[in-house]
């Protein structure tokens, strides 16, 4: 029996030292945001809290007074009574007049939250499965337009190598603007409903196929932010993360720069005719950002979900070459493969499509050119 006893008293002492080793990283309440519009949203969080509170106080308090204070085992009856005027307008007045304190902050939190009038910078995100799109509209970065792509390595997802601390929230292509400017977002979404959401920034935007929905930030410190897709769309919704760079003026402009430098040199010429080795080498880089997530690095594919590329009749057979390339323009219906015409260039999905052809136990020898997927586009 003392045995056992003192088992139980080890345990109990163990599941104790657990439990406030896994609280530890626990708070008790929201991070305060670095916008003037999130921290109006916190407070009205902590002043509804606390009027609840109140609330809850007062109500339990009463409740348990008259039950303790007003037992029948103190001789107290029960009052006989049907209605009380006085009791039935002030629980009606009463609640009323809360409610319209509350509404009228929240209101006007709102209002404010949905003025994205004199914004500075205009920004479209757009939602894939699963990635994200950013096309720079207005402002001095106008033009510039890039993917951003989970970048936690895929042996830490599967578990053959250590953890970094930024585990499946880092990107390789953040979001960049400058502190103390209203940024407008433009959100929409390529395939599926998707949302853009920074909790830094108080901002949770739906971005739906087919509708733009806008919000804004101004972001008054600088820093990098985090957020992640916050509608469940589809099996990689968890490789979605979001990274907004707040930077100073001077980083800003030279950040804008560097991009639209490097956009210029990374522009192809539509009339180049690719050899097949030049052709596998790009689409070898592309596959690997835009294709392997679902399809796996080595063509294989994941059972029931999505089919093998390797050894597929579509991506071995030559008369199959029309349906490669458009499949790959247009995505197809009813399943997880989505369009990626509006996300590569022309020369880019040729040289997908070649690599696909030719790589792992696929040999047709087709070398796909850019005007052939110019020609399906139409």
């Amino acid at each position: 029996m003392k045995r056992f006893v003192g088992t139980a008293g080890a345990v109990a002492l163990g599941l104790l030292a657990y439990t406030a080793s896994a609280w530890a990283g626990y708070q008790l309440n929201l991070d305060v945001p670095v916008t003037e519009a999130g921290r109006r949203a916190y407070d009205l969080h902590n002043m509804i809290t606390l009027v609840c509170l109140v609330i809850f106080v007062v109500v339990f308090g009463v409740l348990a007074y008259s039950l303790v204070m007003h037992r029948k085992s103190k001789g107290h009856k029960a009052a006989d009574f049907h209605e009380h005027l006085g009791i039935e307008i002030a629980w009606t007045i009463i609640p009323t007049i809360i409610l319209v304190l509350i509404a009228i902050p929240s209101t006007k939190a709102l209002i404010d939250l949905k003025d994205t009038s004199e914004s500075e910078i205009t920004i479209k995100v757009t939602g894939y499965q699963w990635k994200w799109g950013y096309d720079y509209l207005k402002g001095e970065g106008e033009g510039i337009k890039f993917l951003s792509v989970l970048s936690t390595p895929k042996d830490q997802i599967h578990n053959k190598a250590e953890k970094s601390a930024d585990y499946m929230m880092a990107v390789d292509n953040p979001m960049v603007v400058p502190v103390n400017t209203k940024v407008r977002i433009l959100a929409t979404a390529n395939d599926v409903i998707h949302a853009w959401a920074v909790p830094a920034f108080a901002v949770k935007q739906d971005a739906i196929p087919g509708f733009i929905r806008d919000t804004w930030f101004k972001a008054d410190a600088e820093g990098m932010y985090v957020g992640q897709c916050s509608e469940l769309c589809g099996k990689d919704h968890g490789y979605m993360p979001i990274n907004v760079k707040v930077v100073s003026a001077a980083e800003y402009t030279a950040w804008v720069a560097e991009q639209k430098k490097k956009a210029a040199s990374n522009v192809d010429d539509p009339n180049k005719v690719w050899t097949l080795e030049e052709s596998m080498a790009r689409g070898e880089k592309v596959y690997a950002n835009a294709c392997a997530s679902c399809h796996q690095a080595n063509g294989k594919g994941v059972p029931g979900a999505f089919p093998a590329l390797d050894g597929s009749k579509m991506a071995k057979v030559a008369a199959q070459k029309g349906k490669h390339i458009d499949i790959v323009l247009h995505g197809k219906a009813g399943t997880a493969m989505g369009a990626f015409g509006g996300q590569l260039s022309d020369t880019e999905i040729a040289a997908v499509v070649t690599y696909e052809r030719n790589a792992w136990g696929n040999k047709t020898g087709d070398i796909i050119q850019p005007a052939e997927v110019k020609a399906a586009r139409k």
